[in-house]
């Protein structure tokens, strides 16, 4: 086991932006903010290719004694390839950036890797101080995947992996870099996106194909979705992930909602998120409320596509 490897004092943090996402990850910085450990320093990297220097000078008032902010331009590192990473609906390019870490940060044997639409309600120390030992990445079970099942069987048919059970999430990593070097995970990423196409989940399909077999599963309460569970209580939820359409900077009735609020008020981006809220039509809700189904019929095109041998497992 390597130094880096046991429970360290320096945190690296990763996340991927584009300058229209700026005040919700202002708001995922200050949960992690509030929730840090002085005995901690928490190294936060912010990979981006269009940050405006307004919106990366109100980001870095986020910084701290033990919070170092740093962005990081990717445009020259994605010339050669940025084409081939496609998107649909409310995705952008930047959702890939987090598949190049291990080559761009050879000097980290593991970092964390975060959306920006999240509220964590823990240290974040305690999720990268968890042991991955030869797996590639710890993440958790998706919530969408478990509760419905041509998700199900999309993640099994067509991704690949074993049982949907162990499909993850990937809008929070652990990521073993040091491993992921080793599987030469890179080389492999770009030799895929030249002859498979995901198109329900791309980068996450990617990763959950990739590493299938070597993933460590964390609780989910480390990655809750807002979807009712009452097999988990929101007293031990720790980090609060607001993917896909379940926004509360656009809806009303979205299940923790107020650690959202609680943290964006802190926000010198607050008034800007209000104004998003209030702004936002009921064409648009109806065009995110439609969207899950029309993934749903997405998916299950993909299935239907793919023969099934999975009755001889």
């Amino acid at each position: 086991m390597t130094r880096e490897m046991k429970n360290s004092r320096e945190i690296p943090v990763f996340f991927a932006v584009d300058n229209g996402y700026c005040p919700f990850l202002a708001v995922a910085i200050q949960s992690l903010i509030d929730n840090s450990s002085a005995d901690n320093r928490y190294l936060i990297k912010i990979l981006n290719t269009d940050i405006s220097n307004e919106n990366k000078r109100r980001i870095a008032k986020y910084e701290r004694s033990n919070v170092d902010i740093e962005f990081v331009d990717l445009n020259y590192y994605i010339q050669k390839i940025k084409d081939k990473l496609y998107t649909r609906d409310y995705y952008s390019k930047t959702t890939y950036f987090r598949l190049f870490l291990p080559n761009l940060y050879p000097q980290y044997d593991k970092v964390l890797y975060l959306d920006s639409d999240i509220v964590i309600l823990d240290d974040i120390a305690k999720l990268y101080n968890i042991e991955p030992g030869t797996d590639l990445v710890a993440a958790a079970p998706d919530d969408i995947i478990q509760f419905n099942e041509v998700f199900q069987v999309y993640a099994e048919k067509v991704v690949g992996v074993a049982d949907y059970r162990r499909y993850f999430n990937a809008g929070v990593l652990l990521m073993n870099l040091h491993e992921m070097r080793r599987f030469r995970f890179q080389e492999k990423f770009i030799y895929s996106l030249d002859r498979i196409t995901f198109a329900v989940a791309q980068d996450q399909d990617y990763l959950n194909r990739l590493c299938k077999g070597r993933v460590k599963l964390i609780e989910r309460t480390w990655n809750r979705m807002p979807i009712e569970d009452p097999k988990i209580r929101t007293e031990d939820v720790k980090l609060v992930h607001y993917n896909l359409a379940f926004k509360p900077w656009h809806f009303e009735d979205i299940l923790y909602k107020e650690f959202f609020w609680l943290y964006a008020q802190e926000t010198e981006f607050f008034d800007e998120i209000q104004s998003i809220r209030e702004s936002y039509t009921e064409e648009e809700r109806f065009r995110d409320n439609q969207a899950h189904e029309r993934l749903k019929r997405l998916a299950k095109k993909e299935s239907d596509c793919v023969g099934d041998d999975r009755r001889f497992r």
